[in-house]
């Protein structure tokens, strides 16, 4: 059986943020058809954090060992470009490919975590509850196309008025994320669908 880590972006400094981003991930994954090979999620604060951890890791890899890195895209991707070419010419990145590393290693949440949020727009207004207006959120299908700054403008006014309070990344986003449909996400997130597809072959290999 293959040992696999995801190495994410998020968590930030404190051990309970982490913990709840791992949970988050955890649960996400569990709902995309990997429960009882569940890979483990290494939550490492900034994503130059995680490229730097996944960097390391991958250095030292076993013969039974698997490690993805799984980073937002900060952005819209290229038709056609692959994670690891966006993440090298994105300004900003100017990540490198490991040497032993594949176009497998590498996933991106485009063009953030919360874009996911948006393909399941019903677990978002049951986690929310009274005051919720969807209405506020974009209404484009395809949610990797939304700008990121749209999406956390639109979040935030949709539950502004609600018991929770307005959007916040850390106190609501890990819940939200352990709650959404992974079904919906990867109809909605070609990306989103690469990562799980990815997996799933890792895992059954």
């Amino acid at each position: 059986m293959v040992t696999v880590k995801v190495y994410v972006e998020g968590g930030g400094d404190s051990n309970s943020l982490r913990t709840r981003c791992r949970a988050g991930f955890a649960r996400f994954f569990e709902k995309a058809g990997l429960k009882g090979r569940m890979p483990r999620v290494v939550a490492c604060g900034t994503r130059r954090n995680a490229y730097d951890d996944f960097c390391t890791a991958i250095l030292t890899l076993g013969s039974n060992e698997f490690v993805a890195l799984l980073v937002d895209s900060e952005g819209p991707v290229a038709v056609g470009q692959l994670p690891w070419n966006h993440l090298r010419d994105r300004e900003g990145d100017a990540w490198e490919k490991p040497a032993n590393a594949t176009d497998d290693h590498v996933h991106l949440m485009v063009q953030c975590m919360e874009s996911w949020f948006l393909a399941d727009r019903v677990s978002l207004a049951e986690y929310y509850g009274k005051g919720f207006s969807e209405k506020a959120l974009p209404d484009n299908p395809k949610v990797e196309e939304i700008p990121k700054s749209d999406i956390w403008e639109n979040l935030t006014r949709s539950s502004r008025e609600t018991q929770k309070g307005p959007y916040e990344k850390g106190r609501h986003s890990f819940e939200i994320l352990g709650r959404i449909d992974p079904a919906k996400v990867c109809t909605a997130a070609p990306f989103a669908k690469r990562l799980i597809d990815s997996l799933l072959r890792v895992v059954v290999s």
